[in-house]
């Protein structure tokens, strides 16, 4: 795998946390490539063979772009041979905005939009070895399209203060931090996200335990679970579980046994 990856600039900051490019290759990866839940939503374009994603009704193809929304468990793609790919990571509350779509629920989902003309030039770039030129071509998208236009300082607010704290603010902190009552903020993060504060807090808090057990698969789980505001070792176990599909244990058993054999950037794709 070969990532790469820009922070957003200034001007994007509030709505879009980078932009990140990726190359796969799906010969090694018979059963798949999964793509395990956080608290981001992703705008995914891809490139070369066919791209497909497992759906209860089989697998089914996906365009370029598509969208990764919030997810409450993995997803599994599908590819035959090498995959390019662009992504745009986006905080949840602000993708649907930055797309002109209605909110609405998480997981894999295909829309269409003026962004798709994008497609033959980024190719056309990735085919050249032109990564930056075409995370670059992307970054300006975003800065042209949101020239101009203003932003929800109150959902700023409260996300700066969800993703500092990592999801382990309860709803009411949230809203004093962005000055809103509980009401007006609730409504405001529906309307944005499609999600409640206390949907993307959970995710949020899942992605630190996440990176945690990845990079250090020995730590201990009752003094982690003490640390990110869990109830105790059993509540942060039936969380993971439940956006994961394994236990804390299995999933740090993986990690010690998968960190020797791939890079950082298979981190950096799986948790981007």
């Amino acid at each position: 795998m070969q990532y790469q990856g820009i922070s957003a600039p200034a001007a994007l900051q509030d709505a879009i946390q980078g932009f990140w490019y990726n190359s796969i290759d799906f010969a090694g990866l018979p059963a798949g490539f999964e793509i395990v839940p956080d608290g981001s939503a992703e705008i995914i374009f891809h490139f070369g063979r066919p791209c497909r994603v497992a759906t209860a009704g089989g697998v089914q193809p996906l365009p370029s772009p598509f969208l990764m929304g919030l997810l409450n468990q993995p997803v599994l793609l599908h590819g035959e041979g090498r995959l390019d790919i662009i992504g745009v990571k986006c905080f949840p509350w602000t993708v649907f905005e930055l797309l002109g779509l209605p909110a609405g629920p998480g997981g894999v989902r295909t829309f269409r939009h003026p962004i798709a003309r994008l497609h033959p030039a980024l190719a056309e770039l990735i085919r050249a070895g032109q990564v930056e030129a075409a995370l670059a071509l992307v970054q300006q998208y975003f800065l042209d399209a949101r020239l101009g236009k203003a932003t929800d300082n109150t959902l700023t607010k409260a996300g700066e203060a969800m993703r500092e704290a990592g999801g382990t603010l309860p709803v009411s902190e949230v809203a004093a931090a962005a000055h809103a009552t509980v009401r007006t903020l609730e409504r405001k993060f529906k309307q944005a996200a499609g999600h409640t504060v206390k949907d993307v807090s959970g995710l949020l808090r899942f992605e630190q335990v996440r990176n945690h057990l990845w990079l250090q698969p020995e730590a201990n789980l009752a003094a982690l679970a003490h640390e990110l505001g869990y109830t105790d070792q059993s509540h942060l176990s039936r969380e993971f579980k439940r956006y994961s599909g394994t236990t804390p244990a299995a999933f740090a058993r993986n990690a010690r046994r998968g960190r020797p054999a791939v890079s950082d950037a298979f981190v950096a794709f799986l948790q981007a």
